[in-house]
């Protein structure tokens, strides 16, 4: 199981989140987001983070040339995909996860071909019935108000490929408070 720390925007909270031993970092790549990240900012430090951390680019219903060009440019690892977006307009030449909001009941699996599923909460930092992740096919990354206090939990009911989060190691949005996520990295690594 791998830890992926989502919406790093600064260098500070990227090289804390690994001190720490997150194995992921995500950059939201969508300007709607307040954990946006310009991708000629981050491309002033992105490329000095250890090779075997891996980049996760997050993006939300853009094209296939332009998730192509951001990963190519910042030498991303991931495209995270949290749109309507379907298999025939994924980026190639990068992994895909498949993002899906999950409400009341998961959708069927089978038309989301990627790497992984991640599956979030309904809302920014809001979980979900995790019962409901414990019976979807493939490697699962669980996300959607994790926090310290909930992460061993939640991996306990669901044994997901990873987990993710973001909000519940903020001190205010896009800004990571270092010892929560040294509490949630922890925590996670210990299940």
């Amino acid at each position: 199981m791998f830890v992926k720390i989502c919406g790093i925007t600064n260098r500070e909270d990227a090289e804390a989140a690994i001190d720490a031993g997150a194995q992921a970092l995500g950059f939201i790549f969508n300007s709607a987001s307040p954990r946006y990240v310009d991708p000629e900012t981050v491309g002033s430090w992105i490329g000095q983070i250890p090779s075997g951390i891996w980049k996760v680019g997050v993006f939300v219903d853009e094209s296939r040339e332009t998730v192509e060009q951001i990963g190519a440019d910042l030498d991303l690892d991931i495209a995270q995909l949290h749109g309507a977006e379907t298999p025939r307009n994924y980026p190639r030449r990068i992994r895909v996860w498949k993002a899906l909001r999950i409400t009341e009941a998961v959708s069927p699996f089978a038309n989301y071909p990627a790497e992984a599923v991640l599956l979030d909460g309904p809302g920014s930092g809001q979980t979900f019935d995790w019962s409901l992740a414990a019976s979807v096919p493939g490697k699962v990354v669980l996300a959607g108000g994790l926090t310290p206090e909930n992460v061993r939990e939640a991996i306990e009911k669901t044994n997901p490929w990873g987990v993710d989060t973001s909000s519940g190691v903020e001190s205010s949005p896009g800004h990571k408070d270092h010892a929560k996520m040294r509490m949630f990295i922890k925590a996670a690594l210990e299940s």
